[in-house]
């Protein structure tokens, strides 16, 4: 598994007891003060490798089983050249598994809105992952989703999970 966009390592939380049976786990991010943090919430994981690399060039050596975007894939400026390498770095059958914050296509107020909500966090959103996404992976399951946003009680999020197969 790589999870590009890795951050600190807190979705290994999510992994429980799995973790151990899925081999070797490669935590990718560029930053080097996100990177310590997940170091030193792997300590003692043998399987799991800390990696400072660009989501768009890192090679895992090997074909992989599944890669993993978590609330980064809006974070990466070249966001289809890190999806490119996603699909270039999966075995046949692999899997492409993202949640992100999106712009729905029906909603051009709202829309503006949320770009300025993010942008000050240097999350760009944007309506063009899931037709890209839906597109390099045929076989996948998408769900569009709103969720609860702290300090804006009234307003909910919009964002999305994917999971397809590479054939």
């Amino acid at each position: 598994v790589v999870e590009l966009g890795a951050g600190t390592g807190a979705n290994l939380a999510h992994f429980g007891a799995g973790l151990a049976r899925l081999g070797r786990m490669d935590l990718v991010d560029l930053c080097p003060a996100l990177l310590t943090q997940a170091r030193r919430r792997t300590e003692g994981l043998s399987n799991v490798r800390v990696i400072e690399a660009d989501a768009c060039r890192y090679d895992p050596g090997r074909a992989v089983d599944c890669v993993v975007f978590s609330y980064s894939l809006t974070m990466i400026p070249d966001w289809q050249g890190a999806l490119e390498n996603a699909f270039r770095m999966l075995r046949p059958g692999g899997r492409l598994a993202i949640v992100d914050f999106h712009l729905p296509g029906d909603s051009g107020a709202m829309n503006a809105f949320w770009r300025r909500w993010f942008a000050h966090d240097g999350v760009h959103l944007s309506s063009d992952h899931l037709p890209r996404l839906q597109a390099l992976l045929p076989a996948h399951v998408a769900h569009q989703r709103h969720a609860p946003v702290p300090y804006l009680p009234v307003l909910r999020v919009p964002y999305y999970l994917f999971l397809g197969w590479k054939p």
